[in-house]
Parts: structure tokens; sequence; C-alpha cells
């Protein structure tokens, strides 16, 4: 049953999250990739990230969830970004996402049903067909709407991981708290 269009998250299948999954292009960037090279004939690769997005997934973490980015495809791009938000991210060359997010729900002692995934297109699929919160990005491919528990309104790297962010912590009633708690320690001097 999918919940369309940023209806809200069931709070009992929001509650039993404590790991939330992130593909990163098409979901955390638009999906296009800007390749180039440095005057030394370098190769160069350029992404863009919605910065609402990053503050959406530190706000999941100020919660207490566990935030975790899983790519199909290694980029220094990813790197930087996700060492930015200070979260774990596996970059795997074939796309082979399922052993990595296997090892992931064993170190992190939790079950299928605990995790959420924000996904767009079919290497996805062997994850988010497991997870007990699937999302998806407005603009996903048809697999991945079509089992979709809660679809965004905004497409991916335009707002859309913000959106699942809120979403979620909505439904865990947590997230006047976070940005409460958020304003308060930086209104200190």
């Amino acid at each position: 049953m999918t919940v369309s269009n940023s209806a809200p998250i069931p709070a009992d299948a929001a509650n039993r999250i404590k790991l939330v999954i992130f593909d990163v292009d098409g979901v955390l960037t638009e999906g296009g990739i800007f390749v180039g090279s440095t005057m030394d004939g370098e190769p160069l690769e350029l992404k863009r990230f919605d910065i609402q997005d990053g503050v959406g997934i530190k706000m999941l973490m100020w919660a207490g969830l566990k935030v975790v980015l899983v790519t199909g495809r290694p980029s220094k791009a990813t790197s930087i970004r996700a060492l930015e938000l200070g979260v774990q991210c596996h970059q795997v060359v074939d796309a082979r996402k399922l052993p990595i997010v296997k090892d992931l729900i064993q170190k992190h002692a939790v079950g299928w049903e605990e995790v959420a995934m924000l996904a767009d297109d079919i290497p996805d699929l062997a994850v988010l067909r497991r997870v007990g919160l699937k999302a998806a990005v407005s603009n996903a491919t048809e697999p991945v709407l079509d089992i979709a528990d809660w679809v965004a309104l905004r497409p991916g790297g335009r707002g859309a991981a913000r959106e699942f962010c809120d979403a979620l912590l909505s439904a865990r009633s947590q997230l006047d708290d976070v940005i409460e708690t958020y304003v308060e320690e930086r209104s200190r001097p």
C-alpha cells in the first residue's frame, strides 16, 4: 500500500525504524554527473547535493537514528559529502548493495523491519524490497514507485531527502523537539 505524495508516514512504522539508508545518485543528487579533467589531465567529477537534504540527515542523527549512505557508484564527491555530514558511506563498484546492508543490519543489531530506505531506481530494489519502510523520490522509476510505502513530492537532489526526514521525524513525534534543540543550542553565546 503506497502512501503517496507526502501523506504522513504511519507512526507505528516510523517508530520501528532504527537505521535509515539513503541511496546517493538520484536521491541525494539529481542523478547527473559533471565529468571533466584538471589542466593536468586528472579526472574530475562534480555532483550537486541539496543543503537542506543534508540538514535533514543531520536531524535524523540528532534524533538518535543511525544513517548510512549506500551507493552503487564510487565517487570522491560522495566521499566528501559523507565526511561533511558525518555519516558512514558504502560505495559498491557493481551496485551489489544487499550484502553491504546485510552486514549493516548485523553490525547494528537491527531487523529488516527496523530499516528505512529512500531510493530511486532498480539498483536499490534488492534492498528496498526487504526493508520495513520503503520510500521513494517523486521521480523514481516505476519498479520503485510500485513498492514504495511513501513517495516524496520532490525529486531526488531537490529536497526529497529532507521531505522524507521531516516526515519520518514528524511521524515519530520528534520533529519539533529536534528543531527546537538545534535552535536553542545555536542561540547560546
